[in-house]
């Protein structure tokens, strides 16, 4: 599942002010809130994010024991150390990796540099055409790629745009740019799946490629400035 951040992209747009780039927002708490809520589906991988959810289905089990069997009730309800060592164990052997060793064996290290090496190579492309096309010359223009550190559950992307000049922003999108990074960072080669595996081998789940505007080459802008053109005009 991607979701690409941007202000237009949530309800709480104030929630993306930040004073230095990349600005993470998984793990921070229900920081954002996407447009649509209760409707999206982003709205609810985001509720399952929180410690607190994940807690409450854990412990669900206990209160259907009490409603089958009513007789254990009490015994159920006063057992404490039940209850936080089924959440301790869901947290760190169900939902995470809990060792080096078995977050290494997730993937070899080549295939882990091949997938980390295309993710920069393709994130260096976009940030030079979305660079050149907003004829951006000062700061640096960062790709963020931020992923949900659950382990065995559907991976969860967010992707993000954000600009370190003056001052520090999440980059809103327009349309083709927003479709240019659902549709070309991933795909057979780099799937979301394969990230999040490199991911949980390293023990990072946020990673950001960073672009000089001012090093955008002449050739790349006249590009895009012929990209914007009317057709008419391209003869």
């Amino acid at each position: 599942m991607l979701f690409v951040l941007t202000p237009s992209t949530i309800a709480n747009p104030d929630s993306l002010r930040t004073v230095r780039t990349p600005k993470q927002v998984l793990g921070r708490g229900f920081t954002i809130r996407p447009r649509g809520g209760l409707a999206t589906a982003v709205f609810w991988r985001l509720v399952l994010e929180q410690s607190l959810t994940r807690y409450v289905l854990a412990l669900t089990p206990f209160p259907l024991a009490m409603l089958v069997w009513p007789e254990l009730a009490l015994p159920i309800s006063q057992a404490p150390v039940l209850m936080f060592g089924l959440i301790l164990y869901i947290e760190s052997n169900v939902l995470s990796v809990p060792t080096p060793d078995k977050r290494r064996a997730l993937i070899e290290s080549v295939d882990a540099a091949r997938g980390l090496d295309l993710l920069r190579a393709r994130a260096l492309t976009l940030l030079t055409r979305i660079a050149a096309r907003r004829d951006l010359t000062d700061g640096t223009l960062t790709l963020v790629v931020e992923q949900s550190a659950m382990a065995r559950v559907r991976p969860f992307t967010v992707v993000s745009l954000q600009h370190q000049g003056e001052t520090a922003q999440v980059l809103d999108l327009d349309r083709e740019e927003t479709q240019m990074l659902a549709e070309r960072l991933f795909d057979e080669d780099l799937s979301e799946a394969l990230l999040h595996r490199i991911n949980l081998a390293d023990n990072i789940f946020l990673r950001a490629t960073p672009l000089e505007a001012r090093s955008v080459s002449a050739h790349a802008r006249l590009k895009a400035l012929a990209d914007r053109a009317p057709l008419t005009l391209r003869g």
